[in-house]
Formats: C-alpha cells, structure tokens, sequence
C-alpha cells in the first residue's frame, strides 16, 4: 500500500472515531445519531428507505434505531398514502436532543469548513468526488458484479 494511501485511510479512521466518541458522550448510537443529523440535514421527514440510502445502512440496522428512538420519543412515524412508507420526523422531544447533540457537531463542521478558502472547499470536493468515483468504478470491475447497486 502506497504511503499516501495509507495516510488517507488512517485520516478516515480517525473521523470515523471522532464521530463514534461523539455519538457516545451524547449517548447514543452511532445509528441513532446519524438519523438525527441526516434529519437536521434534511430539514423534513424521510422514509426509512431514503435513510437507509443517506446512511448508507442496512434496513434492520436503521429499523432497530428507529424503534427505539421511537419508544423514547424522539421521532414520530407517520403513515403517507402509501402505508408501506412512513414519514420520520421528530417530535419535540427529538427536536431538543437534535439542537443539543448533532446541531451543535454542524456548527462545528461548519466552522472547520469554512475555515477553507472558496478555491480549496471546490478542489477538496472535486478532488473527493473523483476518488470516490474511481473507486466506486474500479470496485464494481474488479470485487463487486455490475448488478450490485453501490
């Protein structure tokens, strides 16, 4: 493995840490809390299948969050015309723990984001889309059979 790639995956790692020590001081799940933001970054309801999408999960992983956030109040399922489909949104109660934990972690990203100039928020993107792209690409070629939706 080539240095840089290296330094790329052990950067990644740390996110993923950063994010998992975040969920745990607010005391929740990384699930969870990855509901809640996708929620906040959505600003409006979702289905559990475009969380499952956004989050990049399994269904029985986001069900499992869902239902417990349920039974604590955070969220509110509500049926559209569709029954198989249910809207999430949060109740006030949810709305209060979003302003308390994940609002605050977009602020702060926010902050550190903008802590780049224009130029270098567009190629840190660019340069982003185009890794995951390739890599995407390269996956489906070489491990992954052109039916596997990634």
């Amino acid at each position: 493995m080539g240095k840089r790639l290296a330094e790329y995956n052990s950067m990644l790692k740390e996110h993923e840490y950063l994010y998992r020590q975040i969920a745990r001081r607010f005391n929740l799940s990384e699930c969870s809390f990855w509901i809640l933001y996708s929620l906040r970054e959505a600003n409006a309801s979702l289905t559990q299948s475009e969380l499952c999408y956004t989050l990049s999960q399994s269904k029985q992983t986001v069900n499992s969050a869902l239902k417990k956030m349920e039974s604590e109040g955070y969220i509110k399922l509500l049926s559209d015309q569709d029954r198989r489909r249910k809207q999430l949104s949060l109740t006030e109660k949810g709305e209060f723990l979003a302003r308390e934990t994940v609002d605050r972690v977009i602020l702060f990203e926010n902050q550190t984001f903008d802590s780049f100039t224009e130029t270098e928020q567009e190629v840190f993107l660019h340069l982003l889309h185009k890794y995951t792209d390739n890599l995407k690409n390269n996956f489906l070629k070489g491990i992954l059979n052109e039916d596997t939706t990634i």
